[in-house]
């Protein structure tokens, strides 16, 4: 019964981390290349936010290689931290007066990302990732 517990925990913390890493790779190569920087930076300046060209790079960048890195399962926990960065300005700064639902722009999948982006950065990485792959040799050459 634990070790099934154990599985099915392990499939859907990794499931979850792949998807979760999906999203922000589309959202980041939206910024970066279907719509671009420029327009990101004009939408951020549109808004107020300081150094809108560059934090558009910031905001692209972040998300792009954070999602492929949630992918790989490297260095989740800091990669979570700044998508969680990420989506709590986008919360206060576009989405925030929109409500709750997103349908309407609101900060419902905000929050779902945060929840997601907390809950596979709160637990021990699985063995479907570059970090317990890492530790694991650590491990072994301290031996």
């Amino acid at each position: 019964m634990v070790k099934k517990l154990v599985t099915a925990q392990f499939f859907s913390l990794t499931t979850a981390r792949i998807i979760l890493g999906i999203v922000f790779v589309a959202h980041g190569w939206r910024s970066m290349f279907t719509v671009g920087p420029g327009q990101t930076g004009r939408f951020f300046e549109s808004l107020g936010i300081p150094l809108p060209n560059f934090f558009a790079w910031v905001v692209g960048l972040t998300e792009l290689f954070g999602g492929a890195l949630l992918i790989l399962g490297l260095a989740v926990p800091l990669v979570a931290v700044a998508l969680i960065i990420d989506m709590l300005v986008a919360m206060f700064t576009v989405h925030i007066d929109k409500g709750f639902f997103s349908m309407n722009g609101g900060i419902e999948l905000n929050l779902v990302l945060i929840a997601g982006l907390l809950a596979v950065a709160a637990v021990p990485q699985t063995s479907l990732g570059l970090d317990a792959l890492i530790l694991k040799k650590k491990l072994e050459s301290s031996k």
